[in-house]
């Protein structure tokens, strides 16, 4: 006698999940090979998603994506613990029609995560491990500590052009300001008409140098990471490039975590965004400014040390001043930041280092 079984298993089958991601809910959208299940919220938990997907789709093959954004890489990593192959992806990537965009709610754009999921049109972005990331926020908050510190200072300079303080002569040229002197002639010197006045230009000395001190604890701080076992050779190796300091080559050892992942200069390039826009319709082909796309961080970094590197490399000596003579300095050192990260890419890739004019 056969008895009748009611006991679901899904194995052998893909289970598609779309997360739309907010800090207190989730709306999820579980679609499977022909047909949608089911959109929902719930609360912002890996644990009860993972425990829906075993209790409706056991045994089941469960794919899923969400889009990056504030929220990180935390759920990446507990999905994939807990048996979920997950990405991560880019949101401009998500392909979307127009009514799409003029109705555009949690659930849409679930539902439509997963649709692209089934449909195998999206790529995953690269997800670094937990202590790279780790070290990418010592040098992200740096950077948030020398943009501190630049708004502390403009705000010094527009309370004393408010009142009408000019510099002494010896304080005339730009270079003199914020240094040891500059910053004395400011706490003892400068006098407004009232006690208050003082003591709110002293709140703002006192908020320049708190920041002061800690960008210098960020950089000891950094130093020793340079000494690390896991960024030492890679650090020595960019600093052998000129113009590459001690802050960018820890930001391209950070963001980057490991150059087999690009397959040419290219790619890299793409990746912090030194590529041109381009429009080639028919006959025409135009290239544009610089695409918006890519790493910001780096790529003002690599911007700023090329201009050293123009002066100091002779090849990139010559090829600045050829390219001036025909296009203004400011999009000539986008060329020469290229020529930059190729040699980046070299020397990280071969584990060469660099000597100037030649890659050896």
């Amino acid at each position: 006698m056969h008895l009748q079984s009611n006991k679901l298993n899904f194995e052998g089958q893909n289970i598609y999940v779309g997360i739309d991601v907010h800090l207190k809910s989730w709306t999820v959208s579980i679609l499977t090979e022909s047909l949608h299940h089911k959109t929902f919220s719930q609360p912002s938990d890996v644990c009860s998603l993972v425990s829906y997907l075993h209790t409706h789709f056991p045994n089941g093959h469960y794919l899923s994506a969400y889009e990056a954004g504030f929220s990180g890489f935390w759920a990446h990593y507990k999905l994939l613990s807990m048996g979920v192959q997950n990405i991560i992806i880019n949101p401009a990537d998500v392909p979307t029609s127009q009514k799409e965009n003029l109705q555009k709610t949690d659930a849409v754009d679930s539902r439509k995560i997963a649709r692209s999921l089934r449909a195998g049109e999206l790529l995953g972005i690269y997800v670094p491990e937990p202590c790279t990331l780790e070290s990418r926020t010592l040098l992200r908050s740096r950077d948030a500590i020398v943009g501190d510190l630049s708004r502390m200072k403009q705000r010094i300079k527009s309370l004393l052009y408010f009142y009408g303080i000019s510099y002494p002569i010896e304080f005339t040229n730009n270079g003199t300001h914020w240094s040891k002197r500059f910053m004395r002639w400011v706490r003892e010197d400068v006098k407004l008409s009232t006690s208050i006045g003082m003591d709110g230009l002293k709140l703002l000395l006192d908020s320049a140098d708190n920041q002061r001190k800690l960008l210098l604890d960020a950089t000891r701080k950094l130093r020793q990471l340079s000494r690390s076992e896991k960024y030492g050779s890679d650090y020595e190796l960019l600093r052998s490039i000129p113009g590459v300091g001690m802050i960018t080559a820890l930001s391209l050892l950070t963001e980057i975590e490991d150059i087999r992942r690009f397959s040419s200069s290219d790619a890299l390039a793409g990746y912090i965004g030194l590529i041109p826009t381009c429009h080639d319709s028919g006959e025409k082909d135009k290239k544009g400014e610089m695409t918006f796309r890519g790493q910001i961080q780096l790529r003002s970094k690599l911007i700023e040390c090329s201009w050293f590197a123009s002066r100091i490399d002779p090849a990139l000596h010559m090829a600045f001043l050829k390219l001036t003579g025909r296009m203004e300095p400011n999009k000539a050192i986008i060329r020469i930041a290229r020529k930059v990260l190729n040699r980046i890419f070299y020397v990280l890739k071969y584990k060469k280092p660099y000597e100037c004019s030649v890659v050896k």
